[in-house]
């Protein structure tokens, strides 16, 4: 009987064939090969069967598994149970993984154990204009404080499923993700607090396609904003000054343009001043001027979006705090 991996990585996958067949290809070529591949179909009504199959056929341990759509929480935990390594790792189906990835980790780990840890994201040189001036807003110190694992943070490091592991002694004592908005904070959350503290691995890093329109990515922060205020009624205290920047810039513009219309016009200046702050971040940043110039809305959709996602949670489920919300976060922290 063969030794089974130390690696479990356990991707939960929508109809996003095309999307795994990428990451499949990455996967391909670890330096450290001491892992397998969990896919769970979560009722795709376009499956990546054939891109699983391809991966297996071409040496890699790859398990795929298909059940009902109930949410990709739910697909994590079926995956942690059809598992058989030491520690789980988790990506998102849009993710790329270098080279060296399993091999900074598993040196890591060997150099200084923890049963958490989590890892940046970047664009990779691939990707579209728009996916990298999106990664751009998503990381920049500028637009979220540095808060996803940047070099520079306002707020404490927490791991994401984008790039996340944890050994199974914390699922053991844990359990599963809880099907629900930003299900990878409020995950990070109950590790912490079972005694776990999180590690982040700077040197691996993966490459995060995120959303390829600004539509989708204007849906994506608005949800993001109205769970944080979610993961406030479950865990009070949880919620930090650099979580309300994006709700007090949305406002601040408002007040921007109430002001530059009816007082002065100057006051216009000082969204124009942020946003050329953004422009010339990104410039350094990307060195590409078509990039730092697509930052500018991407920023904006950002911080907009974002905030206006958590004023009107907050304002909804904190200040008229109306019961059924109320109950709706008790009974999730209940785990019903």
């Amino acid at each position: 009987m063969s030794k089974p991996p130390f690696f479990s990585v356990i991707i939960p996958v929508y109809n996003r064939p095309q999307e795994v067949k990428d990451l499949l290809e990455s996967l391909l070529t670890q330096e450290n090969t001491d892992f397998e591949v969990i896919i769970v179909e979560d009722g795709s009504d376009i499956p990546c069967q054939a891109q699983a199959e391809e991966a297996r056929e071409r040496g890699l341990d790859v398990k795929y598994f298909v059940k009902t759509n109930e949410g990709r929480s739910i697909a994590r935990n079926y995956g942690m149970e059809q598992a058989s390594g030491r520690y789980f790792v988790f990506f998102d189906s849009d993710c790329v993984i270098p080279s060296d990835y399993f091999k900074n980790v598993a040196k890591a780990l060997s150099d200084n154990y923890t049963d958490f840890y989590g890892g940046p994201d970047a664009a990779h040189e691939s990707f579209t204009d728009t996916q990298k001036a999106i990664n751009y807003s998503m990381t920049s110190f500028l637009t979220t404080g540095g808060i996803r694992g940047g070099k520079i943070q306002m707020e404490k490091f927490t791991p994401r499923t984008f790039n996340m592991g944890f050994s199974r002694p914390v699922y053991d004592r844990v359990g599963g993700f809880r099907e629900m908005f930003s299900e990878d904070i409020d995950m990070s959350t109950r590790i912490r607090r079972a005694g776990f503290s999180p590690s982040l691995l700077r040197q691996a890093p993966v490459w995060h396609k995120r959303r390829i329109n600004w539509k989708k990515f204007w849906r994506q922060v608005y949800v993001f904003g109205m769970s944080r205020i979610t993961l406030k009624l479950l865990y009070p205290g949880s919620l930090k000054p650099v979580h309300t920047l994006p709700a007090l810039f949305v406002i601040g513009c408002f007040l921007c343009i109430i002001l530059g219309i009816f007082v002065n016009p100057w006051w216009f200046l000082l969204p124009v001043i942020y946003f050329v702050a953004v422009f010339i971040g990104a410039l350094i940043s990307t060195r590409s001027l078509k990039i730092s110039t697509m930052a500018v809305p991407a920023a904006a959709i950002q911080l907009t979006g974002y905030g206006c996602g958590f004023i009107k949670a907050w304002f909804t489920k904190i200040f008229l705090r109306r019961a059924r919300n109320i109950d709706e976060e008790i009974a999730i922290r209940k785990g019903k």
